[in-house]
């Protein structure tokens, strides 16, 4: 299982190379259900693996001039702020048992996975709607400053619960709100999801939490060497065709991690 994890995490930096998000959605739930990692642990590891990921991404994009930097700043500064407070201080607070009655509890872990699940069914409902990148195209060139800082905040704390990247989030808002172009949004996205991931690993270290560092530097090197595997590929793949399929993949990952968690009960 654990050699299948490597292979999958490189599978997580192609998705992250081909169309600029994708790597959290496949992350989690390989590390908790492939693994056996613990919920909680596994957002946490899910942001190192995805942030070094993106980070490697970003950089190859900012050298093809694909990054709008001016961006980064006003939409990774308070996701940024949001996502290592959340990791620090809020996700710590939470208390392992939600609800307990009688046979009947709900834990931090289950609430996590259920929530993450839910996040991905939304994810992948957006990527399969029919004329969603012509209405971005449309929209592009106009530019919302307080729209982009609380945008930044709300994928901030996403971030911070459930360890997800947020790329799917991202990448509208940088079209919509900041007036990008896609593949410019695409790159730019990169480099925000490095920072902030990155930044609430960080949270983590501080809350004193156990990392097998070992096991994590390795996952994290096979998604580094997909993404450079899917930045490659975007040059013959069709990236609305890979998207759809993408879409459909997650759609049926969100359910059956619902089904799971809910008749554990």
């Amino acid at each position: 299982m654990e050699i299948l994890s490597y292979l999958l995490a490189a599978l997580i930096g192609i998705s992250l190379g081909l169309i600029g998000a994708g790597g959290s959605i496949l992350t989690v739930p390989v590390l908790v259900y492939l693994v056996g990692v613990d919920p909680v642990l596994a957002t946490a590891y899910s942001l190192f693996v995805v942030g070094s990921t993106a980070l490697v991404g970003g950089f190859q994009n900012f050298r093809k001039g694909l990054v709008d930097l001016k961006t980064v700043l006003v939409f990774g500064a308070p996701a940024i702020v949001t996502v290592y407070f959340t990791r620090a201080f809020v996700l710590p607070s939470v208390p392992e048992t939600l609800l307990s009655s009688g046979g009947f509890e709900v834990s931090k872990g289950t609430a996590l996975l259920v929530l993450f699940a839910v996040l991905m069914i939304a994810t992948s409902l957006s990527m399969l709607r029919e004329g969603k990148s012509a209405e971005l195209d449309r929209l592009e060139g106009r530019r919302r400053t307080p729209l982009i800082l609380a945008e930044g905040v709300g994928v901030g704390f996403v971030t911070g619960l459930v360890g997800a990247g947020g790329g799917f989030l991202i990448i509208p808002a940088l079209v919509l709100l900041a007036g990008l172009e896609m593949k410019l949004a695409i790159g730019t996205s990169l480099l925000i999801i490095a920072a902030k991931s990155l930044i609430g690993f960080a949270g983590d270290i501080q809350t004193g939490r156990e990392i097998d560092w070992l096991f994590l530097m390795t996952f994290t090197g096979f998604s580094i060497v997909g993404i450079f595997v899917g930045t490659r590929l975007t040059r013959k793949i069709d990236g609305a065709k890979l998207k759809k399929g993408f879409g459909w993949f997650v759609l049926a990952m969100g359910i059956y991690m619902i089904l799971r968690e809910t008749l554990a009960f």
